[in-house]
């Protein structure tokens, strides 16, 4: 099998583009699952197994998966992967590609720690080896989340431990600490604030109560923005545009976007120093042009983040780098196209 190719980077590249289509969570985990079988085998027992025909006799290969994996070691591209490739957009969307060239990082993503789908590491390489960043903060939700499993202080400590862990083994790649904190009813933030002053990166969002009065909501936005280890107001309108494939976050009928004195929360945005995203997610797309008009008004700077759940979606940043685009933004007004040690001397100043 001299010309084989390598079966578990087809297995990943395949969970990648599903991902990255927004495709069932059931289908992803099955390539990623089935390359997690094949590592743990002892060595030459892969080239065995697809002599002997007996792949399907391991647990979580499955008819797709082996073939996968018996075409790659023929040295075929795999038709499934051949066919997802096809079929899949083109990662930097007309319109982006200056923008997206000029990222550096990605400060707002998920792992399984919360409600993502991929473990913290892998994560961390797909956007070293696959994206092309030179870091990515990791944005866990906080407690108060609880349908997304949100991290309390002690597990966010321990999490702390673990992302020292992988940068020792991903250097020069930075994997850098933070959360995405709920932003509470009174405008105060859903974790310890002395925990949160420990982060690299704070992204502070609401998610409950989206439908409140808009001089409530307008009160509560500008405290948290005031809140001095806040760096990001994270999808600032809560708006769902369309549903996913797994019928969550929003449903069919979407959500609308809250209601608020828009002018008042980018004044405070620039005031304080909080960078609005441009959140990448397609079902987001959050804020709408006519709200980016307004902050770039403001004076506001700007942080595109894939909002990412999985490894896949990553790739996701081009939609918000279009939408950059079109609002004429230019690199030095978006603040992850920074290097490493100007983003963090901006997020120390708060």
């Amino acid at each position: 099998m001299s010309d084989a190719r390598e079966p578990l980077a087809d297995l990943d590249s395949i969970a990648f583009l599903l991902e990255r289509s927004h495709a069932p969570t059931h289908r992803v985990k099955a390539f990623r699952h089935a390359a997690a079988t094949l590592a743990a085998l002892p060595e030459g027992e892969l080239e065995v197994r697809v002599d002997a025909g007996s792949l399907k006799e391991l647990k979580g290969i499955g008819d797709t998966t082996a073939t996968v994996v018996e075409e790659s070691m023929a040295g075929e591209i795999p038709a499934y992967l051949r066919k997802l490739a096809a079929e899949s957009p083109a990662s930097v969307a007309p319109g982006g590609e200056a923008i997206r060239g000029a990222l550096k990082g990605d400060l707002h993503t998920h792992s399984d720690w919360s409600d993502g789908g991929s473990p913290i590491e892998e994560m961390a390489r797909t956007a070293a080896d696959v994206i092309g960043h030179q870091y990515m903060v990791l944005t866990d939700h906080s407690p108060r989340l609880t349908v997304a499993n949100g991290l309390k202080p002690e597990r966010l400590m321990r999490q702390l431990d673990v992302v020292a862990e992988i940068n020792e083994r991903l250097a020069p790649f930075r994997l850098l600490t933070g959360i995405e904190v709920d932003i509470l009813d009174d405008g105060s933030l859903d974790q310890d604030a002395e925990l949160l002053a420990r982060l690299d990166v704070v992204v502070a969002s609401v998610h409950s109560k989206l439908k409140m009065d808009a001089e409530q909501m307008t009160r509560r936005m500008v405290h948290a923005v005031a809140n001095p280890n806040v760096d990001v107001l994270g999808h600032c309108t809560g708006r769902i545009v369309k549903r996913d494939p797994d019928g969550k976050r929003g449903g069919s009928g979407g959500r609308p976007e809250s209601q608020f004195d828009a002018e008042l929360v980018f004044a405070a945005c620039a005031r304080f120093g909080v960078a609005v995203e441009i959140n990448s997610r397609p079902e987001r797309l959050d804020p709408p042009k006519r709200l980016i008009a307004l902050a770039i008004e403001a004076g506001c700077h700007f942080s595109i983040d894939s909002d990412a759940h999985a490894a896949g979606q990553l790739d996701w940043q081009p939609h918000g780098c279009v939408r950059a685009t079109e609002m004429e933004l230019t690199p030095d007004q978006i603040v992850n196209t920074w290097d490493l040690d100007t983003l963090l001397a901006w997020t120390a100043r708060h």
